[in-house]
């Protein structure tokens, strides 16, 4: 995303972590993740995520940061995000999570 945008981003990501837990927090991202599809397709498109993403308080978002952000999270190269490359891309998004993250990998291999 244009650093514009990351500047006016408060990531929320951490808190819902934290009152959710690991599975609440994946239920709410599978919520945002239909919130932001197309039905028809089954995925995230351009054309969904302008039309959706004002629903989730993301209307201050340029053409430009949308097509960022969809061109960050595709993994798979079809022009769209499914579920998973969306899931990720959303704690992609999030420093502090990806930070706690880290830490907890680290944890894990000592």
């Amino acid at each position: 995303m244009a650093s514009k945008s990351r500047s006016n981003f408060q990531d929320f990501l951490p808190l819902m972590a934290e009152k959710l837990g690991g599975d609440g927090l994946m239920g709410e991202l599978c919520n945002g993740f239909q919130v932001l599809m197309d039905s028809d397709k089954g995925v995230i498109t351009f054309e969904s995520l302008k039309k959706n993403s004002a629903l989730l308080g993301l209307k201050d978002l340029s053409d430009e940061d949308l097509h960022t952000m969809l061109k960050e999270g595709d993994f798979d190269g079809d022009g769209a995000l499914n579920q998973m490359e969306f899931c990720v891309l959303m704690f992609r998004l999030s420093p502090e999570l990806m930070e706690q993250s880290y830490i907890l990998l680290e944890e894990a291999f000592q």
